[in-house]
């Protein structure tokens, strides 16, 4: 069971993570804000740097890599525009031609030299729920099933579903959606999936 305390080490995992200029801005949710952009490769973490927490389609990423981060523009004021307008995630999802390549890169950050096939190059903080839109603190390799017919078993897809139904009908705020999905998303499944 997760304690106030997860919301504290989101938050200082997102400290540890600055801008050239200085410290990130960091959201309600406790997660950094991110600004970087969805047309440009974002270098990686180093090769065998990251390790999953679990195995199989319930495990999760090594907060120390991809401890989720969020994308500025959509906040609890801006979700009928945003994440609660059928469509907007298509509007700001990254072309494949720049999510192939980092995807091999965090695949070898997570040490598996597995088949790419094998795995979705997933947001932590869903796009649905706010997540960045391309850094590589919000994408990771999850484990997926192979085929496309099992896109729609994938236990994390249904909760992330789930979230964004109750932010958009004003039954949780988008903050608590966000730190849920990114302290403990198996946690958060079991309770909303």
């Amino acid at each position: 069971m997760h304690t106030l305390r997860d919301g504290a080490l989101l938050c200082a995992l997102s400290l540890l993570f600055t801008t050239a200029a200085g410290a990130a801005a960091i959201a309600p949710s406790g997660l950094v804000y991110s600004t970087a952009a969805a047309q440009v490769v974002q270098r990686q973490p180093a090769p065998g740097a990251c390790h999953a927490i679990g195995s199989g389609l319930y495990s999760r990423p090594d907060p120390r890599c991809t401890p989720g981060a969020v994308n500025p523009a959509v906040t609890q004021a801006t979700i009928d525009s945003t994440i609660c307008r059928g469509g907007w995630t298509e509007t700001v999802r990254p072309p494949e031609s720049v999510t192939f390549r980092e995807k091999s890169a965090s695949l070898a950050a997570y040490g598996d030299g597995s088949s790419l096939s094998g795995y979705e190059y997933d947001h932590d903080v869903p796009l649905e729920l706010g997540g960045a839109v391309n850094d590589p603190r919000n994408l990771w390799p999850e484990p997926d099933y192979a085929g496309y017919p099992g896109y729609y078993l994938n236990p994390k897809d249904h909760l992330e579903r789930a979230l964004n139904r109750l932010v958009c009908e004003r039954e949780m705020t988008l903050a608590r959606a966000q730190r849920l999905i990114a302290a403990n998303w198996v946690g958060a499944y079991h309770r909303y999936g």
